[in-house]
C-alpha cells in the first residue's frame, strides 16, 4: 500500500488539492452571495441553493475551460514548435523519441492495447491526449456558456430586464470578457515557464533541466 500511494502520489496530491480549493471556492463564493442578496434586501441562499445556482457553475466552467485551452493547446503547439534550451520544448534538432512511429512496435507484448491493434484504435491512441483535453475543452465551454446566460439573467431580471439564452449570451462582451480573462492568464504562465526554463532551474524537479546543464541543452 505504501509503495502504491507513493507511485501515485503526485496525482492523489493535485486531485486532494482541487477537492480542498473548489470547496474552498464553495463556501467563500456562498457567503459573498450571501451578502450581496442581503445588500439588495433580499434572503441569503442555503449553501444547496448557492450550489445549484448560475453563479458558481458559472465561476467552475470559467476556470475549467480555460485551463483544459491552455493544455490542449500546449499539447499541440509542443508538436510543431520549439524553445531551444527550454525543459519544456522538444530538440528542435530532432531525433525525440516521443515522434517514433509506434507501428514499429506493433509485436511489443508489453505496448499498449491499440498500439498492438492498429489500424483506428491507433490513430485515436497516439492523439488520445489532445482529444481528451479538446472535449473537456468543449463540455466546459458549454457549461461556461449555459450557467453563465443563467447568472447573467438572473441579474438582468432583478433590475427588470429580460433574461437571455446561452444562445443570446454567447453574443455578449460579458461572456468573452469572462473567458479572455482568464485565457490571456493561462497562455502568460504557460509562456513564463517555457522561457524560464531555458535559464532558471530546480533541483529535483522534471520540468527543469539538471542544475549543471548548459541553457542551450533542450527537453
Amino acid at each position: 500500500m505504501r509503495h502504491r500511494l507513493r507511485d501515485r502520489g503526485l496525482t492523489l496530491t493535485l486531485f486532494a488539492l482541487f477537492v480542498v480549493f473548489l470547496g474552498g471556492m464553495a463556501v467563500t463564493g456562498w457567503q459573498v452571495a450571501g451578502q450581496d442578496a442581503l445588500d439588495h434586501g433580499s434572503a441569503p441562499p442555503t449553501f444547496t441553493e448557492y450550489l445549484a445556482s448560475g453563479d458558481f457553475a458559472e465561476a467552475t466552467f470559467e476556470n475549467w475551460e480555460s485551463e483544459f485551452l491552455q493544455m490542449g493547446a500546449y499539447v499541440v503547439l509542443t508538436i510543431f514548435l520549439f524553445q531551444r534550451g527550454s525543459s519544456e520544448s522538444k530538440s528542435p534538432d530532432g531525433g525525440e523519441a516521443v515522434d517514433e512511429d509506434p507501428r514499429s512496435h506493433r509485436d511489443d507484448p508489453d505496448a499498449p492495447w491499440p498500439v498492438r491493434r492498429g489500424g483506428l484504435w491507433l490513430v485515436l491512441y497516439e492523439n488520445s491526449l489532445l482529444i481528451l483535453f479538446a472535449l473537456l475543452f468543449a463540455g466546459s465551454f458549454v457549461a461556461h456558456l449555459v450557467s453563465g446566460a443563467a447568472a447573467y439573467s438572473e441579474e438582468q431580471l432583478e433590475h427588470g430586464s429580460p433574461g437571455l439564452t446561452p444562445l443570446d449570451y454567447l453574443g455578449t462582451s460579458q461572456f468573452w470578457f469572462e473567458s479572455f480573462q482568464n485565457w490571456q492568464s493561462e497562455f502568460l504562465a504557460v509562456g513564463v515557464l517555457v522561457a524560464a526554463a531555458v535559464f532558471l532551474r530546480q533541483r529535483g524537479s522534471p520540468e527543469s533541466k539538471p542544475v549543471a546543464a548548459p541553457h542551450a541543452e533542450t527537453g
